[in-house]
């Protein structure tokens, strides 16, 4: 079985759904931020982060899943690291993205706006 360029294409989009998914979430992220420092033990993790063994289980899985973290196993213990292709694609992503977006949509009175003064102050009206 071949697969086709639009087979691939589908492929891409749902790894890219996984990752931006895996992004999505504040604990991820955190996870993200204490890896940048370098690989972590899993048991250095759960401090660092401050979440419970299964929740951090949980999250590290999604994080695998989605390519942004490498494991390393010696005997019982899992070390953790970033993966960073995966993460200098997804930022490659995102700027496809910006270009096609083009410039800022025009705000009240001709003002520009960004996206993200749009997205501030639409969560800062939910938190009301």
């Amino acid at each position: 079985m071949t697969t086709t360029s639009r087979d691939q294409e589908r492929l891409d989009t749902e790894q890219q759904a996984r990752v931006f998914h895996a992004l999505s979430d504040a604990r991820r992220l955190r996870i993200l931020a204490v890896l940048q420092s370098g690989e972590r033990c899993v048991c250095d993790l759960q401090a660092d982060v401050g979440l419970a063994q299964s929740l951090l289980s949980f999250h590290l899985k999604t994080l695998r899943d989605a390519g942004l973290v490498d494991v390393r196993r010696t005997g019982r213990w899992a070390h953790y690291s970033l993966a960073r292709p995966a993460l200098a694609r997804a930022q490659q992503v995102l700027s496809k993205l910006q270009q096609v977006v083009g410039p800022a949509p025009e705000g009240c009175c001709g003002q520009e706006q960004s996206l993200l003064t749009i997205e501030t102050v639409h969560s800062k009206e939910k938190s009301r």
